[in-house]
């Protein structure tokens, strides 16, 4: 094998086709493994046939160094992972290096939720008398309503709400789309935003029936959905630390402690291990518990 060859290309073409991952996914890896290279260039090392454990404990010790994250040393350690599987499944390779890649331990965390009462508050802070007020009440009414993630959110077209059957046809990752009901909020405020909010914002600019769009037109961004809601947060006065994931989070919860089915939610969120879900259940039972803890006369130990 060339000494230059390292089968990027290859590789992209297998995340995309094969493992139909996220495009922000698929940068993610090649991202990793260009930091990956960057870092063996230093020690000589060129090509991927010339790793071996040692090179990869060095990298390790590097990321260390860093002070990176550990939930991104993790990732890094599974971009490494899947390319080297790549490698010696189509025969670049024959042994994979990462093969003993031990990444740390983790720690388990329940995702943050906001209750019925704060979801409440943060959005009778938005001034509904406004055009930009119509499509933030619409927008988070949305995500509660659909637990959408934020890309899904803003890559939705007007197409894809079915207004007449009360259905949200999202499309996920990997371009995979599911059925969410929409919701009686959800949908009221879709209406008001669809008949005044939007037409303002348009702007005759093109968008490609894009759903929710900013002052200027053109399609609403992610960071533009996080800076909309911290703003959000501190005008209700709210002091926990949230997410437009927390809305997705919450959406979950709620409905299992509602009583709603596991699979019915895992089809829902667009999860397709149901492993996945699960842990909504884990975080249900701890709130029960706190509920416990909190009411009950013989909970709290003497």
């Amino acid at each position: 094998m060339p000494k230059s060859e390292h089968y990027l290309q290859d590789f992209l073409n297998y995340l995309r086709i094969e493992r139909n991952l996220a495009v922000n996914t698929q940068q993610a890896y090649m991202e990793d493994l260009a930091d990956f290279w960057q870092f063996l260039k230093t020690r000589n090392i060129n090509a991927p046939g010339d790793v071996d454990h040692q090179s990869l404990t060095d990298y390790a010790q590097d990321l260390k160094k860093r002070k990176m994250a550990q939930t991104s040393v993790a990732r890094h350690f599974s971009s490494l992972r899947a390319y080297y599987k790549f490698m010696v499944m189509e025969g670049f390779l024959q042994d994979d290096p990462t093969q003993f890649l031990e990444s740390p331990r983790l720690p388990s965390s329940l995702p943050k939720i906001l209750n019925v009462e704060d979801i409440e508050l943060l959005l009778d802070a938005i001034d509904t008398n406004t055009y930009l007020g119509l499509r933030d009440r619409a927008l988070f009414e949305l995500m509660y309503a659909a637990g959408m993630r934020v890309s899904e959110v803003c890559n939705l077209t007007i197409e894809q709400v079915l207004m007449d059957e009360d259905i949200i046809l999202v499309r996920g990752k990997g371009d995979k789309e599911r059925m969410v009901p929409l919701g009686g909020e959800a949908k009221k405020w879709l209406i008001e935003y669809l008949k005044d909010g939007r037409p303002a914002l348009k702007k005759g600019y093109f968008n490609e029936g894009i759903l929710f769009l900013n002052n200027r037109g053109r399609p609403l961004q992610r960071k533009g959905v996080w800076f909309l809601l911290k703003r959000l947060a501190e005008k209700a006065g709210l002091k926990k630390a949230i997410s437009p994931h927390t809305f997705r989070h919450s959406f979950a919860t709620h409905l299992l402690e509602g009583g709603a089915d596991l699979r019915i939610v895992q089809e829902m969120l667009g999860h397709v291990d149901i492993s996945t879900t699960q842990i909504y259940t884990h975080l249900d039972s701890s709130y029960l518990k706190e509920i416990h803890s909190s009411f009950h006369p013989r909970a709290r130990k003497k």
